[in-house]
């Protein structure tokens, strides 16, 4: 397959080193030394030049281009890219928009400004955010088999109730599988007598109620209804609270300007709008900041939003959720005490790129920018699995590959040595990515 990204800033950059090991990659930015430092990295084909510019795109062949991806930071530069192209050829167009209302209007329009797939990096963020609210302990959540099959990540602490048992000893849950560990810079596939450290990661995949039952274990405080307080009426702010309203999940939401602050409490009836500034100590005390479980900050600021993160978790909130713009930030927000820090740049190349990786597959999560996927894949007569036992078949795939559950019919199965995996059957699998290619051609 051959792709064409405009846009050499975090998202394109990130989009073009996930692809380029599998596919022919070529990547037009008007910054040349974005190219050029590109180039170096990925093989790919860097142009230096306007994406918006119809010789600059027949410059990198667009003509045979299957995907053309228009990344850059501008909606409206995306927008008339995928438009431009839109005119000398067929290619499949994704274009990345941060205001969710272009993303309205594409959806009222087949294929409106010339788009096939559109992907709205601040509803993104707010999905993240949203998702994994809703999972307590939760780095990462995604749904596989229309809901039926969830996969999430959990960081293995001191205090946690699994740290230094063995998988065997943690595994107590019918529909639940541990498909792996991630331990500092490696993927451990996961055996009984695999020890849980305190530092580790680990990818679960199984049933919603297996993985909310594992999931409330790690976090015992954390039953029933989260206490939740989103600052900041930011776009993300907003579509976050918005989400949570939706899914029955009650929040209060901080923000400082009036106007805002009446804008949104109008627009959302069940979300509690305090007009206040977050990050006065005395406020929060107030709104009884130690009872609240989650704290999302969502202003548009980086350091504003480690700092109200920081400040409500030494005032007692119990998790801090924090935006962070800038992804060279990600790894020191976590580390010294942000729980969960959502890039929505990084969050958006995931989006991208997982998109045209589900040509292959139902649907796709990737792990740990790259270290590995989850897959769904439908089982056809093509498919080492078919008609065999588990335990028969994955003699014949990558050890870097984990089933992790089975739906059939709108049912889960959960997947045992003796299960027989049927044609048609919808197969959630761990693979590390180092084995990717070669089970994506046997699964």
């Amino acid at each position: 397959m051959y792709v064409v990204i405009v846009g050499a800033g975090e998202v394109g950059t990130a989009i073009a080193k996930s692809l380029a090991d599998v596919h022919d990659v070529a990547v037009i930015d008007i910054d040349g030394s974005r190219v050029e430092r590109l180039m170096y990295e990925t093989d790919i084909l860097g142009i230096e030049g306007d994406g918006t510019d119809l010789e600059t795109l027949e410059e990198a062949n667009v003509e045979e281009a299957d995907i053309l991806i228009a990344s850059t930071d501008d909606d409206e530069t995306n927008i008339v890219t995928c438009s431009t192209t839109m005119t000398v050829t067929e290619s499949f167009t994704i274009s990345r928009v941060k205001s969710a209302k272009f993303l309205r209007t594409w959806q009222r329009s087949e294929r409106a400004f010339g788009i096939d797939h559109m992907v709205a990096t601040n509803l993104l963020a707010a999905e993240t955010i949203a998702q994994v609210v809703g999972l307590p302990a939760a780095q990462d959540v995604e749904m596989f088999a229309d809901g039926l099959v969830q996969m999430a990540e959990f960081d293995i602490s001191e205090s946690s109730p699994v740290a230094n048992l063995t998988v065997e000893e943690a595994d107590r849950y019918e529909s639940l599988t541990f498909a792996a560990v991630l331990r500092e810079d490696t993927v451990v596939i996961p055996r009984g007598e695999t020890v849980l450290k305190p530092g580790d990661s680990v990818i679960v995949i199984g049933s919603p109620d297996s993985v909310h039952t594992f999931a409330h274990e790690l976090e015992p405080d954390t039953d029933g209804t989260p206490n939740i307080l989103i600052v900041g009426g930011s776009d993300i702010g907003y579509h976050t609270a918005r989400l949570l309203q939706e899914r029955g999940l009650k929040s209060r939401l901080v923000e400082q300007d009036h106007e805002r602050a009446r804008e949104i409490a109008e627009a959302l009836s069940d979300t509690t709008v305090l007009e206040s500034d977050a990050t006065d100590r005395g406020f929060l005390e107030q709104e009884h900041i130690e009872d609240v479980d989650i704290i999302v900050t969502a202003l548009d600021n980086d350091e504003k939003n480690l700092l109200a993160g920081l400040l409500a978790k030494r005032l007692g909130a119990k998790r801090a959720v924090a935006v962070v713009d800038s992804g060279g930030y990600v790894d020191l927000f976590e580390a010294v005490g942000i729980d969960v820090a959502v890039n929505p740049r990084e969050a958006t190349a995931e989006e991208i790129t997982r998109f045209t990786r589900e040509q292959q597959a139902e649907n796709v999560a990737i792990i740990e920018s790259d270290r590995a996927e989850v897959l769904e894949i439908e089982i056809d007569e093509e498919s080492v699995l078919v008609d065999r036992p588990i335990r028969e078949s994955v003699a014949d795939l990558p050890t870097g590959v984990v089933i992790g559950a089975i739906t059939r019919d709108g049912t889960f199965v959960i997947p045992r040595g003796d299960t027989v995996v049927e044609r048609g059957d919808h197969v959630v699998v761990f693979v590390e990515i180092d084995s990717l290619e070669e089970a994506s051609g046997k699964l």
